[in-house]
């Protein structure tokens, strides 16, 4: 059997955060080579981790990163069991590198792959819990394409907005801001936006409301429209007004020639 030294267990333990005992019975499988005896951990822990990955993973991360060109952007969630874990530096420092892998990846849903599932388990190996990818989406843009970012002081909630044309990164700031912190969530950008299946159940409501009050259906018609059209502005973020200032709607605080895209805010554990 090769001989360990304490050296090497605590060079092992430096590189996978695992225990002293763990590390020192890895060397000994993979008799003292400290590669081997890591991969040795990673199979073997594993197989442990995957037996509790049912354990509610409520915690968590937002992270958002934009190309350096300022082109594209892309948000990513991370869960874990607790807070805890959730502000541990290795935690921190995966949720970035997910992010930057993100980025790396065509438009569109990140879907989790070998990648990001390699970064997720050496966090579950050195935490003991049960660490997981939430989801992640990246955005291309053009040469005229700016965001918006923000992430609440708690981490949990992050907002990734895009304009276009003559739109200042500050001014967008502001927009991510106030989709944050609205308490009518927006659910698009215009009206036209918005999801299909909230239009067409809010119109059905409406009219069945109106069903017996004896009007002409053209009468009918025209209040559910005036109804619904009050309702889904205050669900469209142009026309919601601003949370600084009340007294302006948010499509109102954008320049001429300048134009917002696209948002996104999530929030840990809402797509779980």
């Amino acid at each position: 059997m090769a001989e360990i030294s304490a050296k090497d267990v605590m060079a092992l333990r430096t590189s996978t955060g695992m225990g002293m005992m763990d590390c020192k019975k890895a060397l000994h499988e993979a008799g003292g080579d400290l590669v081997a005896a890591e991969e040795w951990l990673r199979k073997n822990a594993k197989g442990k981790m995957d037996k509790r990955t049912e354990r509610p993973a409520g915690e968590g991360r937002i992270a958002i990163k934009v190309s350096d060109d300022g082109r594209n952007a892309a948000i990513v969630e991370l869960r874990a069991e607790t807070d805890f874990t959730a502000k541990n530096e290795r935690f921190l420092a995966m949720i970035e590198k997910v992010a930057d892998y993100a980025l790396a990846q065509s438009a569109g849903d990140i879907s989790l792959d070998d990648s990001i599932t390699k970064l997720v388990d050496d966090v579950r190996l050195t935490t003991g819990e049960n660490v997981q990818y939430g989801r992640g989406h990246k955005i291309e843009g053009g040469g005229q394409t700016a965001y918006g970012i923000y992430i609440h002081h708690d981490g949990k909630t992050g907002v990734l907005v895009q304009g276009e044309g003559d739109v200042s990164d500050h001014l967008l700031r502001d927009v991510a801001m106030h989709i944050a912190a609205v308490e009518s969530r927006p659910l698009g950008v215009t009206t036209d936006d918005l999801p299909s299946d909230m239009v067409e159940k809010e119109r059905s409501v409406a009219l069945q409301e109106m069903k017996d009050s004896g009007k002409p259906q053209e009468i009918i018609e025209k209040i559910v429209e005036g109804k619904l059209r009050k309702l889904f502005e205050s669900f469209a973020l142009l026309e919601q007004p601003f949370v600084k200032d009340d007294s302006k709607k948010v499509k109102e605080l954008l320049p001429k020639g300048g134009s917002i895209v696209s948002f996104f805010r999530w929030q840990v554990g809402e797509g779980a």
